[in-house]
């Protein structure tokens, strides 16, 4: 199963590959606005306003999303102001940009149909390979259909509007240069062809699932895991039965998966994984494939935090560079994305400059955010030094 690094390897990873939207960061600064908590207004834009209910949706958008979600953080506690009023300020910029733009593309009569939307969804399966790449990418990043397709009509509105502000063509000279001038990017590490069939374990979920039956729930916490362990022993046996078939006669390998493996999204290809380097799996995954020679199976089934593979090696490259003709595209379409972004920065840079911008709420005067955050440097810096001292004290002692 692919890791937490799996999108950087080749140059098609590198600059479009399997990336979710080809051009994300165009709509990273709109967000669509619904749900609204309080119609309150704490900033007006020119003759549009924003409220505090926008604000609190966006809020806690960036808060559960990120560095503080991943460290388990909580930046409504008063101890973690210093991080509260970043985002807090963030939040500010990128409501008031957005309806900076939003007032742009009224003014131009932009609109965006669900022709436009259906369209774009389109290109993007077809860059990925099927509807259930698509999905499976949609999980990994908890995005449900709904709020892609959300973000996706901002994009695509965002790209209308780029298309009126300038040509962002390249050229092949353009690409090419591009190419030249940045070799590592397109420098591909040694690689493994692999395909595998999946019995999932999920612990948590299994435990859930025991819990839940009606036949269990007079157990206690010690019979709960006693059957929780025979339901693990239980996939470990049908991942060996698995792996004895499929040494058997390797030709069945794509049947068995088809018919077998819990990774739907490679089940239907017949377990293929396609070419991957070694950062691109977790680490147990990629240690076995890269030990093994083409047309293997793996001694035994593999244990990952996904549960049990049975990992039969097709192919290996070595290492090596794109050809400039396979990647080009892509190339294209990175630097042509990267003249949008341009563009749209230098129209809200304008748009700003001209903009009336009334904080009708002073606590979100992005000035008096910044003396927020000046002075919870300042505390941070005093309390760790009275930290420091009380430490020094308690060493002499």
């Amino acid at each position: 199963m692919r890791g937490k690094n799996n999108g950087n390897t080749a140059a098609g990873n590198i600059l479009c590959g399997k990336k979710l939207l080809a051009t994300l960061a165009l709509s990273a600064v709109l967000f669509t606005g619904c749900g609204l908590k309080s119609g309150e207004a704490i900033i007006k834009v020119n003759d549009q306003t924003i409220t505090q209910g926008q604000f609190d949706q966006e809020f806690d958008k960036q808060a559960n999303t990120g560095f503080a979600k991943a460290f388990g953080i909580n930046v409504k506690d008063g101890k973690n102001d210093f991080l509260y009023l970043l985002i807090k300020e963030r939040v500010i910029n990128e409501l008031i940009v957005r309806s900076l733009l939003d007032q742009e593309m009224q003014k131009r009569g932009i609109k965006v149909t669900n022709k436009d939307v259906d369209d774009a969804v389109k290109e993007i399966i077809d860059k990925l390979g099927s509807k259930e790449q698509l999905n499976a990418l949609l999980k990994q990043y908890g995005m449900s259909n709904a709020d892609f397709k959300k973000d996706l009509k901002e994009e695509v509105k965002m790209k209308k509007l780029a298309q009126e502000l300038g040509s962002s063509k390249i050229s092949d000279a353009d690409a090419k240069k591009f190419y030249d001038n940045n070799p590592a990017k397109f420098q591909q590490p040694d690689r493994v062809r692999a395909s595998h069939i999946l019995i999932a374990v999920n612990p948590q979920e299994i435990t859930e699932i025991v819990k839940s039956a009606p036949e269990n729930k007079n157990l206690d916490e010690a019979a709960i895991k006693a059957k929780v362990e025979e339901e693990i022993k239980a996939k470990e046996t049908k991942a060996n039965q698995l792996l004895a078939e499929a040494k058997k006669d390797m030709t069945q390998f794509a049947k068995l998966a088809k018919e077998n493996s819990e990774d739907t999204t490679t089940a239907q290809k017949g377990g293929d994984l396609g070419f991957f380097a070694a950062k691109e799996m977790v680490p147990e995954f990629s240690k076995a494939a890269f030990s093994m020679k083409p047309n293997t199976i793996s001694d035994k089934p593999v244990k990952t935090q996904f549960g049990y593979h049975i990992i039969m090696v097709t192919d290996r490259a070595a290492a090596s560079k794109v050809p400039f003709e396979k990647t080009k595209e892509n190339i294209k379409a990175y630097l042509e994305n990267q003249k949008q972004i341009e563009l749209i920065d230098n129209l809200t840079e304008s748009l700003k400059k001209t903009a009336k911008i009334e904080y009708v709420n002073p606590d979100y005067d992005p000035a008096n955010v910044q003396k927020g955050v000046q002075e919870s440097i300042k505390n941070s810096a005093e309390t760790a030094k009275e930290l420091e001292k009380e430490a020094q004290e308690k060493n002499k002692k």
